[in-house]
């Protein structure tokens, strides 16, 4: 789904004002008393206290670990542990024992990667002679564990290149010397760019995979928190997405799959929970999803993410996205009003989330945000772990503006009347 097809009524000014109500750390000032424009959600969202609250009663009341104990604690423990697995897997349309609990993202795919360089994953495992297809605009995230798997098990990796207006340039995956072949195996790639803001064609990319047999990876760590996703009906083989980016916590992910392919997978990190039976020789492990979660698992964060899935419901994502496609185009006008400024990305809110990355002509992207966090704005700067998309156009950098379903049409305005001022501040003007 794309913001532009949401028929939902976005969220208008006073919900949006009754939503931040919920965020204490949105009335905090910063610099010289300046009151906080948060507009990095796209790295770490803030979160509402509600979500701060149900880790704090957890805490406070249940706290124990999960699936050993046969006491109260280690039982409500458990049950709230598991109604997070399955709070987690309707709001992304799979069964339950398709959630695997990650630390982040990044885990899941390193996970992935691995799992497909060993021999034990049958029809599944990469060899000498495979593809695996990424895309140009890949967050490290999705690129680099991809890297080592080609370069483990003889695969070759490949990618689809960017057009200049920031989308993916598709003419050349059909054929037999195709970008998608015969011979791929592996086609992973982002939902939205986390630089960008780009929504990909998830269902073209999907269909053109499974007619040649390769599995689908999906990074929904920019659409998740932002859009009504529904994966077994984009048809993703796996996805993966983080907590700390949908008003919950660090310290905990998502590795979304079909059931199907975890149980052909074998385990990559190993150790105790993971477990069925061990001798000193062997060790026999339990079927998905709990083989993929070794170790003590995060439970108060799992706790912490359901009740953040449970705000996001109350709210309706079909609504934060269309209330986020006005606030795209609100913000891409805004950047396009300031002399000097190159937006990095698609000039339109097309197909796009509420995210801009822009270029200050002459000035360096830390000396931008510096510039913006004086007058209370807080965006990112740097090369968003996407190096390879920033050199396809030509930047080693960017400042970038995030906004989410907190972030109000002011904020907007105030961060266009500091970017303003940046280039003069400079001399630059």
């Amino acid at each position: 789904m794309t913001l532009t097809s949401t028929p939902a009524k976005p969220l208008d000014h006073d919900e949006v004002e009754a939503i931040r109500a919920d965020f204490p750390i949105l009335h905090r000032t910063v610099g010289d008393g300046a009151e906080l424009v948060y507009l990095d959600s796209g790295a770490t969202s803030q979160r509402p206290r509600q979500v701060l609250q149900a880790e704090y009663d957890f805490a406070s009341t249940s706290y124990s670990a999960v699936h050993r104990g046969a006491h109260t604690l280690a039982s409500e423990a458990t049950d709230a542990f598991e109604a997070a697995r399955e709070t987690v897997a309707r709001f992304v349309g799979i069964p339950t024992d398709g959630v695997v609990w990650t630390r982040n993202a990044t885990e899941g795919l390193n996970v992935l990667a691995a799992a497909l360089t060993d021999p034990e994953s049958g029809q599944y495992a990469l060899k000498p002679g495979d593809e695996v297809l990424v895309t140009e605009m890949e967050h490290h995230a999705n690129l680099v564990p991809w890297q080592r798997a080609a370069a483990r098990s003889g695969a070759t990796l490949r990618w689809i290149p960017l057009t200049d207006a920031g989308r993916l340039d598709l003419s050349g995956i059909d054929g037999p010397n195709g970008l998608i072949n015969e011979r791929t195996k592996v086609v992973a790639f982002a939902h939205a760019s986390n630089v960008l803001g780009t929504i990909n064609p998830v269902a073209q990319l999907v269909a053109k995979a499974r007619a040649v047999g390769a599995l689908t990876i999906l990074d929904a760590c920019q659409s998740v928190p932002h859009l009504p996703v529904d994966l077994s009906a984009l048809g993703v083989d796996a996805a993966v997405f983080s907590g700390h980016k949908m008003l919950g916590p660090t310290g905990i992910g998502v590795l979304a799959a079909r059931p199907g392919l975890l149980d052909a997978l074998p385990p990559v990190l190993t150790g105790g929970s993971m477990v069925e039976r061990v001798t000193m020789e062997t060790a026999t492990f339990r079927e998905a999803p709990q083989r993929f979660e070794a170790g003590t698992p995060p439970v108060a964060q799992a706790v912490a993410l359901r009740a953040a899935v449970d705000y996001l419901d109350r709210v309706g994502m079909d609504r934060i996205a269309a209330r986020e496609h006005q606030l795209a185009q609100l913000m891409l006008d805004g950047v396009h009003s300031v002399a000097g400024v190159r937006v990095i990305g698609p000039n339109d809110a097309e197909d796009r989330t509420a995210m801009v990355a822009f270029e200050v002509e002459g000035v360096h992207p830390h000396d931008v945000g510096q510039v913006l966090d004086a007058a209370g704005v807080a965006v990112r700067v740097g090369h968003h772990c996407a190096q390879p998309v920033h050199r396809r156009f030509g930047v080693n950098a960017s400042s970038r503006a995030s906004a989410y379903l907190y972030t109000t049409d002011a904020d907007v305005e105030r961060f266009v009347e500091a970017l303003g001022t940046v280039r003069g501040f400079f001399g630059r003007s």
